[in-house]
Formats: C-alpha cells, structure tokens, sequence
C-alpha cells in the first residue's frame, strides 16, 4: 500500500466519477483505474461499487476512507512540521559550553540568535571540555564551545576565535612591575594554580610549559577560573588566564596581567561530530557566533 494509493481513493470517493478523480490527479484514467485494482486485490476487499453512472464507496470503502484520511492528515501535518523547521519557524538547538567561557560569549550571541529566529528553542548544557567532548561525539549535544587541542578524532570544527593567554601574578610577586613580556622558562621554579584535569585550558598550561623545557608544579587545583584568580591576587601562585577572562584592574581579588613571551593563544572552536547532518538551526547559530566575533 502507497500513500498516492490513500490520495488516489480519497480523490475518487470525493468526485464520484473516474474521469474527474484522474483529471484533478493529474494522471492517465486507465492509470487510475490499474491502480485502484491493484490496490483491492492487495486489501482483498472492494473499495467501490461501479454502476454505468456512478461509483459509490462499499461497506469497506467507507472504512478505508475514515482510516486513510487519518494517515493522509498526519503525513500532511509532518510535512508542515519539517517545512517550520527547514525554515527555522520552530526547531530546538542543544548547544554545549565550558561555563566560563559561556558565561562571556553565549549573552553577546543568544540575544541575537533570539531576535532573528525566535521560534527556536535553545538549550545550553554546561560541562569539562573532555565531557563536552564526549556529549558531542554522542549526538548530546548539536554544537559545542571548546578550545583547541580536542582529543575525540571524531569531532569536526570551526574556529571562532583567537585569544590571547595572559599571565596572572600575585600584586605582591616578584615579576609585578615587569614592564615587558616575561619568558615561559622564568616560571619553571614558580607555583602553579590550574584547572582540574579533563579542562581543555588545564591541558594548554601543560603543553606550554612542556614546550619551554618544564613541567608546571601544581599548588592548587579548581574547576573554576574565577576561584583560580582570587587564589593567585591572594598569593597562592601563578596561573594562566585566556584574555576574556580577565578581571578589571581595581576590582575586589584581580591579580597583575602581564603578556608572555611568544605570545601564546588558545583558538576557541564550535565542534559537532563530523559526518553528523547539521540542521538549518545549528548552522544559523554559528554564523551568529562568527558575526558576533
């Protein structure tokens, strides 16, 4: 049973009269006639009792009409549905961010996006990197915030940004009136306050010490890169910080900024699984993000 067989008894029960059913149908009658055939012999029943004048529904018919109009409305209602979607009418978009990092970048895009498709739905789901990673590779999430390195070889992504990672030092530190950039090397003795592992900034602190010979020396440990600058301007240690993270100078807690030599970055990427079908709604939201930055 096809669905153009539905429409073609639907069309026939409404006319009454083969010609006609076959001219609003826009096929051949002879086509019309095979095809109602083929379809009673597949049900067993007749659908239509044919008179040299008329054509009226059976017993059967009259079933097979409530039935199928039923599936014909609910087909229609599913086209609809997809069209709202396709044109970003309604639609629901999961997005994953590392919480810091959202919590600067997602107010200055979602207002956007809002404004110009306001039927859609957007969920935020606020994890680690490595678990973030996880939740895209799934299908957890349509599109996630991360920074670079990623770790899952089945992501795929687009750069967003680049950003400037900056040293954080205690007011009273030896380094705190350095005027120019200070070497990676002259931190090697230094106490270091980081993200916990599984963070993708964790993992960039690491490699940039590694690069320049050493390995950083872990005092403290926190999941929260505010709770890792009141650490350091309370003279706990150093830390890495990326620039849009940053605090104002004069506010309560701010540790001194200064740049580092080489001038190190962390490159913010939207990920999704590659090979994953992107909806309308999901590439909208990137471009957003792109516009914005």
């Amino acid at each position: 049973m096809e669905l153009r067989q539905l429409q073609y008894v639907k069309q026939i029960a409404l006319e009454k009269n083969f010609s006609r059913a076959a001219e609003k149908l826009h096929i051949a009658q002879p086509s019309l006639s095979q095809q109602l055939s083929k379809l009673e012999q597949e049900l067993g029943v007749l659908l239509f009792r044919r008179t040299t004048n008329s054509v009226e529904l059976t017993q059967a018919g009259e079933v097979f009409i409530t039935k199928s109009q039923t599936i014909l409305d609910a087909v229609e209602q599913l086209k609809q549905e997809m069209d709202d979607m396709a044109q970003m009418r309604r639609g629901r978009l999961v997005v994953g961010t590392m919480p810091i990092t959202g919590s600067h970048i997602l107010p200055l895009v979602l207002p956007i996006f809002g404004d110009l498709y306001p039927q859609i739905e957007v969920v935020l789901v606020e994890e680690t990197s490595a678990r973030l990673e996880q939740l895209t590779a799934s299908g957890g999430t349509d599109i996630s915030l991360l920074s670079l390195p990623l770790e899952d070889s089945s992501l795929a992504w687009e750069v967003l940004m680049e950003e400037e990672i900056c040293l954080a030092i205690p007011p009273n530190h030896r380094l705190a009136g350095r005027s120019d950039a200070v070497k990676l090397l002259e931190l090697s003795e230094e106490p270091f306050i980081g993200l916990k592992k599984g963070q993708g900034f964790r993992q960039i602190t690491v490699e940039l010490c590694q690069r320049s010979g050493f390995t950083p020396q872990f005092v403290f440990e926190s999941s929260n890169m505010e709770t890792i600058q009141s650490l350091v301007a309370g003279g706990m240690g150093i830390a890495f910080v990326p620039r849009m993270l940053t605090r104002s100078k004069g506010s309560e807690l701010a540790p001194i900024y200064l740049s580092l030599e080489s001038d190190p970055s962390r490159t913010l990427v939207i990920a999704y699984r590659k090979g994953r079908y992107l909806s309308k709604a999901a590439d909208a939201f990137i471009k957003t993000m792109k516009s914005t930055f």
